[in-house]
């Protein structure tokens, strides 16, 4: 199925926008793609398959969806037969993360942690897979969530960057949902009736970004356009300045 008129204007033109103007994805590219089962990293894939196979960038790349098994006994079944329906095998990567964070470590603060271990071997299997870069569904209101925490929280005014290269591991990281608002995700996840995997993690919708998020929904309210703002803040000020070419995203699934 290839993009209608309307998804061009909701879906196509932020993603093509946010690839061109940031040199997400070039000619020749193998992308990694970080799934977690939750609705962003698996529109990010519906999505980069529908880029890909309409071929509006002008160009080819390779995608290889990845998945972190985090030991919680999540029943992923409904990812692999989604991912294996749009012609892609899903690599799945076994891991303790959630043996080392809740139960040898015992963190109170477990999301920084497995946040790390999480990037880690997901950035060593991407590799691994021949990929020079990794895709990762943070969406715009992603961004809008960890520029008010850095400014709540540590008194910085920053957000992550769209592209980021780690050059410890020769891996460049990409955010092709940047300009997209989690809204039209949702929308798109209902309309299509993309699967969801539930998160079993204990402190899942329990963490600071939550908070933060219901600051944003209510300052939306009064600023329907708060989003679009704050893309264009983004666009029209320094990027050196603004950027945080390393920023964590501590508590995103």
């Amino acid at each position: 199925m290839g993009f209608k008129k309307k998804d061009n204007q909701n879906y196509y033109t932020p993603i093509r926008r946010a690839i061109l103007n940031h040199g997400l994805i070039e000619p020749g590219d193998k992308v990694a793609i970080g799934m977690s089962g939750g609705k962003d990293s698996t529109s990010l894939l519906y999505f980069l398959d529908r880029v890909k196979r309409d071929r509006r960038l002008g160009f080819d790349f390779d995608i290889v969806p990845i998945s972190l098994d985090m030991a919680f006994g999540m029943d992923i079944k409904p990812m692999k037969e989604f991912v294996a329906s749009l012609g892609y095998q899903l690599e799945v990567v076994p891991t303790n993360i959630s043996t080392v964070v809740f139960d040898i470590k015992k963190e109170r603060s477990p999301c920084s942690l497995c946040a790390k271990l999480r990037r880690g071997i997901l950035n060593k299997r991407a590799k691994e897979l021949g990929c020079n870069k990794l895709a990762l569904g943070h969406h715009l209101d992603d961004a809008i969530e960890t520029f008010f925490m850095n400014f709540l929280f540590h008194g910085k005014m920053a957000s992550f960057d769209p592209i980021t290269y780690l050059s410890n591991v020769d891996l460049t990281v990409i955010r092709p949902l940047i300009y997209l608002e989690e809204k039209a995700i949702i929308k798109l996840v209902n309309r299509e009736e993309l699967p969801i995997i539930f998160n079993p993690c204990p402190v899942d919708k329990k963490t600071k970004r939550e908070e933060v998020k219901g600051v944003i929904s209510t300052l939306s309210e009064s600023y329907p356009d708060i989003r679009q703002k704050f893309i264009q803040g983004m666009e029209q000020g320094s990027m050196d300045n603004f950027w945080v070419k390393s920023f964590k995203m501590e508590d995103k699934n």
